[in-house]
């Protein structure tokens, strides 16, 4: 057995069969790399053109029979990733590839899972469709926005979580009386299972959203008075609802050294100067995006590598997720 980025890969995974093939997109070709060397293989030869006008035209080759995997987050810019990822999935299936398997460790638009007014449109089921439409026999992701993403697919989705990897990360620099923060009410479930990880209570914070890019925070249900707190979320996007419970924990005497943990790093728009507070003593995200080295913040990255390798091994083979998945 050997680790990557805390998640325990079987040696298994090295013995793949010759059909299995990854085909790395844009967005994050260093993950791909990195599944690809986990898995004892390479990625297939592709190669991306860009048009004057901004049209995509991918290539891929070698994959007629195949078992395909293709790696591509869909975070900024979303739409071109998006794009993207369905071309490589229809070059995929015309290239000959008996299964391709959409692996998306970072899903866009799974914020956008219902209308609050009559004119919205529902985005994760239009985004939904269209990889479906594309082509795609399966979708794997990392910790969604929404767990109602499986019920908007036509075809299987397989959602995994880094919450292990992330919570084994921070083990060795939370205090014993420590406290697990989620900084609103959606993020309840997700913080009870860092807890449970942790072996630690949960405090969590009241908060009202203004906008897309500005939320208010209430209130704070839970003690956090003169203890160290993590503050757990599935993504960090342009850092408000992270930099709004930061002042509350801290406003409720909170020891001001905050740890803030989420499985996605966007860090866009106002995202860095709202995260460079003195209460703020580090971020912890995953490499399901790749995250910038200019952003002068205290980011620590833990490679997901491992996690997205064994469930590709496990899938090839024909073998369950069950411990890699979302708990229910």
């Amino acid at each position: 057995m050997r680790a990557n980025g805390g998640w325990t890969v079987s040696q298994d995974n090295e013995r793949v069969a010759d059909a299995l093939r990854l085909v790395a997109g844009t967005a994050n070709p260093a993950l791909a790399q990195m599944v690809a060397t986990e898995l004892g293989t390479q990625c297939v030869s592709s190669r991306l053109e860009r048009f004057p006008d901004g049209e995509l035209r991918p290539t891929v080759g070698g994959v007629r029979g195949a078992d395909v995997y293709i790696i591509q987050p869909t975070g900024p810019p979303v739409s071109d990733n998006l794009v993207e990822l369905l071309l490589l999935i229809d070059a995929c299936r015309r290239a000959g590839a008996e299964r391709v398997t959409a692996v998306v460790p970072y899903f866009c638009y799974a914020r956008q899972d219902r209308r609050s007014s009559a004119g919205d449109a529902v985005g994760a089921k239009v985004v939904a469709d269209v990889i479906a439409a594309a082509g795609a026999d399966r979708l794997v992701v990392v910790d969604p926005h929404t767990a109602a993403l499986e019920a908007m697919f036509a075809i299987p989705v397989e959602m995994l979580t880094a919450v292990p990897i992330l919570a084994r990360a921070i083990t060795s620099v939370l205090p014993a009386d420590a406290v697990v923060v989620a900084p609103d009410l959606g993020a309840t479930k997700l913080a009870e299972h860092y807890a449970s990880l942790l072996h630690l209570p949960v405090a969590v914070v009241r908060k009202s959203r203004v906008s897309g890019a500005t939320v208010h925070a209430e209130e704070l249900v839970g003690d956090v008075a003169g203890r160290a707190t993590v503050i757990v979320d599935d993504m960090i996007s342009t850092g408000g609802t992270i930099e709004a419970a930061v002042r509350v924990v801290t406003a409720y005497g909170a020891v001001p050294e905050v740890v803030v943990v989420a499985t996605h790093g966007l860090f866009v728009g106002p995202a860095a100067e709202r995260l460079r507070q003195p209460g703020l003593r580090r971020l912890v995200v995953t490499d399901s995006t790749a995250v910038s080295d200019g952003l002068e913040l205290p980011i620590h990255v833990q490679s997901i590598a491992g996690l997205l390798a064994d469930a590709v091994g496990r899938l090839h083979r024909r073998e369950p997720l069950d411990e890699l998945l979302i708990r229910a």
